[in-house]
């Protein structure tokens, strides 16, 4: 975030509008406007000599390499450019994507530079930027000089007598003598005054001018924004990967630990039953019924797998009943409001389940609420969930938590989480998810 003049620290009596031109951040704002200068001569004359060497020379088969090479050339002062901006106007900007060649060679990695959209980004920077920091720099310089200028004015004023031979500023004349000055006390004090504005309204000048080149280097010097959402949806997926490993394998420790365990021990139960059943027949009988106890457990184990992993009633009559079945099941009462006029995709279905699943069994088991609302409408082209409770509240979303997962989790699919959990509660957390219907 960019924090161009921080408030006042407390106890300082100095107003932050008298500090502003002295601080730190002022000056490396200007340090940046006068290295501007040089920076964007050097790039935009290497630029103008890449083009005109490349231009001239694609009559041979050395133009397109030479081009190539330059263009190469103004990444790596793209990477400078960076590096500046981070150092002197604390602008974290990406590395652009990389030049992948299909194939090892140097012909794969001309023509992989010369389709990389982030070289000719970078070319037209060191096109752009060149009037820009010109302007920027004689700007800044003359408006603080004028204005420090005019705050000193009555400590060189005598200049004015002694050696041009008038009292003090011209304001105006007719050539022939005659004209106003700034010479009497007042005028003189009205001039100091009206430098002190201008020295205070310098860094926030300075600011409004570095502020474009942030665009610039953002925009041009970073990373698409068709390679940024690339990256973020290989980030995505591997959040998708890590989260079904996850299911998987609480799957697998369920059936082993739950219903595979129980149903062995059920067939060990069967065959002694079955040893006994000549010789005892009442005992048998017992551990046939015990063996029927079992299988009944075992059959309700597998039903609350299988509604872990896809609940019927979730495919077979939509999100409404299947919120107020879950809402049955949590330990404090949950009232469900359900405002949809139709069904959204299957997966986004199965998500927004899962995610008040969560949501309330956060509630039964940390909240100490004594009862809660689950709220889901369509608005637009997003599903929107909402799920209250009356708790002790102090939720986050730190790393490590399950609503930080929950979070990761949706973001994957464009989704989004907001918590609003002050301590002592109430907590209200919202999710949004896209309809995709």
């Amino acid at each position: 975030m960019d924090t161009a003049y921080a408030p006042q620290p407390r106890g300082s009596r100095v107003p932050m509008g008298l500090r502003a031109p002295f601080s730190g951040h002022a000056w490396r704002g200007y340090l940046y406007l006068f290295l501007s200068v040089p920076l964007a001569v050097l790039m935009f004359a290497y630029a103008i000599t890449v083009i005109s060497l490349g231009a001239g020379l694609l009559v041979t088969f050395l133009g397109i390499p030479v081009l190539a090479g330059g263009l190469a050339g103004t990444r790596a002062l793209g990477g400078l450019e960076r590096a500046r901006a981070r150092a002197l106007l604390g602008q974290e900007v990406a590395e652009p994507e990389p030049v992948r060649a299909a194939k090892p060679g140097l012909l794969a990695w001309v023509g992989a530079v010369l389709k990389s959209g982030a070289s000719w980004r970078h070319l037209l920077y060191s096109f752009l930027h060149f009037p820009w920091a010109l302007f920027a720099f004689i700007f800044a310089t003359t408006f603080w000089a004028v204005g420090w200028g005019l705050l000193a004015y009555p400590l060189w004023r005598w200049t004015f007598p002694d050696y041009l031979g008038q009292p003090g500023i011209q304001i105006m004349g007719d050539g022939y003598g005659h004209g106003l000055y700034l010479d009497t006390p007042l005028e003189t004090g009205l001039t100091s005054a009206v430098g002190l504005l201008i020295v205070m309204a310098g860094p926030w000048v300075i600011h409004g001018l570095t502020q474009v080149d942030r665009v610039m280097v953002h925009g041009l010097l970073g990373p698409s924004s068709l390679a940024s959402r690339v990256s973020e949806l290989e980030s995505d997926r591997g959040v998708v990967v890590d989260t079904a490993a996850a299911d998987l394998r609480r799957i697998e420790r369920d059936l082993h630990d739950g219903a595979q365990a129980r149903l062995v021990a059920l067939a060990m139960d069967l065959g002694l039953a079955k040893e006994k059943l000549a010789e005892d027949p009442e005992a048998a009988a017992k551990m046939v019924d015990e063996a029927h106890g079992e299988v009944k457990i075992a059959l309700q184990e597998l039903r609350d797998l299988a509604r872990g992993i896809h609940p019927a009633i979730l495919t077979d009559r939509g999100l409404g009943p299947a919120l107020s079945a879950l809402a049955a099941r949590c330990t404090v009462p949950v009232t469900v409001s359900v405002e949809l006029d139709r069904r959204p995709a299957a997966a986004i279905e199965g998500i927004a389940y899962f995610t008040v699943s969560e949501l309330l069994q956060n509630v039964s088991r940390h909240a100490r609420a004594t009862s809660a609302t689950v709220d889901v409408w369509h608005t637009a082209d997003r599903i929107m969930l909402l799920v209250r409770d009356d708790g002790r509240g102090g939720a986050n979303t730190e790393v490590g938590s399950g609503l930080a997962g929950l979070a990761e989790r949706l973001h994957a699919v464009d989704g989004l989480l907001v918590l609003d959990s002050p301590n002592g509660g109430p907590t209200s957390i919202t999710a949004e998810l896209p309809w995709r219907g």
